[in-house]
């Protein structure tokens, strides 16, 4: 049996790099006009950013967060802060993880006969919650709540519940129909089929998605306390706005350490969770 030689085989072009009926290419255009005219419209300084004198004055505020203040009074008061904010993130992730799983069976579609009446109103709801940041939440339950870690908590409950709802959502949707199917062939109804069929082959996704969002919640808690919220994001606003740059330089290696910590226990579950 003979082979064709390299030269006999027919050699296919590539795509050509622009081509009028791909709509891919008309989106990519599009985005790259919107940039050039965002750099166009904004007035960046970059001369000035990149100056000798810019760098020069970075320099000397960066000096001033040296060194840090590490007595023994300050650190118990950023050990506190730091476990403010590790609550406020846990809570208000559960929470949000209870609140999304319920709010998203209304907002997803069971099977192929479902009426799914409650789908668009409660997607509705989902989008209000999540468009509204978590500080804007926060300033608003203050009123309420009072200030402290109550109205924080509460905030990312609410913001996260509105993203993990419409995840969960899809999530639910897109789930195989196979299992779920063969139970109500059998009679079985839609909450035991949930229960049995589609929440066993989604919870792992679910699991992950609530650990993102956790990762994500930590970082939201340490910024909530600038308005009042606790945690170390109200330290944090307290001290540099009298300028105790050693105080501050303190705190912020507490975020930073948090932030990592919770990064890499999240990443462990998550990968446990897909071994």
């Amino acid at each position: 049996m003979t082979h064709p030689s390299p030269a006999n085989v027919p050699q296919r072009l590539p795509p050509p790099l622009f081509d009028a009926r791909c709509k891919a290419c008309w989106f990519t255009a599009a985005v790259l006009a919107l940039v050039v005219a965002s750099f166009w419209s904004l007035d960046l300084q970059w001369a000035q950013f990149l100056s000798l004198e810019a760098a020069r004055s970075m320099g000397r505020f960066l000096a001033e967060f040296f060194p840090p203040d590490l007595s023994g009074p300050f650190l118990h008061k950023v050990l506190v802060g730091t476990w403010e904010t590790l609550a406020m993130s846990a809570l208000g992730t559960l929470l949000a993880a209870v609140g999304g799983l319920a709010l998203a069976l209304p907002a997803s579609r069971l099977h192929e006969g479902d009426a799914a009446r409650g789908r668009a109103p409660t997607r509705l709801l989902l989008n209000a919650l999540r468009s509204v940041p978590e500080l804007v939440w926060a300033a608003l339950l203050l009123i309420a709540a009072g200030l402290g870690p109550f109205a924080g908590t509460l905030a990312l409950a609410l913001h996260t519940s509105g993203v993990l709802g419409r995840l969960f959502a899809e999530a639910i949707e897109n789930a195989p129909r196979g299992p779920g199917d063969a139970l109500r062939a059998q009679g079985v109804g839609n909450g035991r089929v949930f229960l049995y069929a589609t929440l066993p082959q989604v919870l792992p996704q679910l699991m992950s998605y609530t650990l993102y969002r956790w990762e994500n919640n930590i970082r939201a808690a340490a910024v909530l306390g600038v308005v009042g919220a606790g945690g170390l994001g109200q330290l944090l606003a307290f001290h540099m706005g009298l300028f105790h740059m050693g105080k501050t330089a303190t705190i912020l290696a507490a975020m930073l350490a948090l932030v990592a910590l919770v990064d890499v226990l999240s990443f462990a579950a998550r990968r446990r969770m897909n071994a």
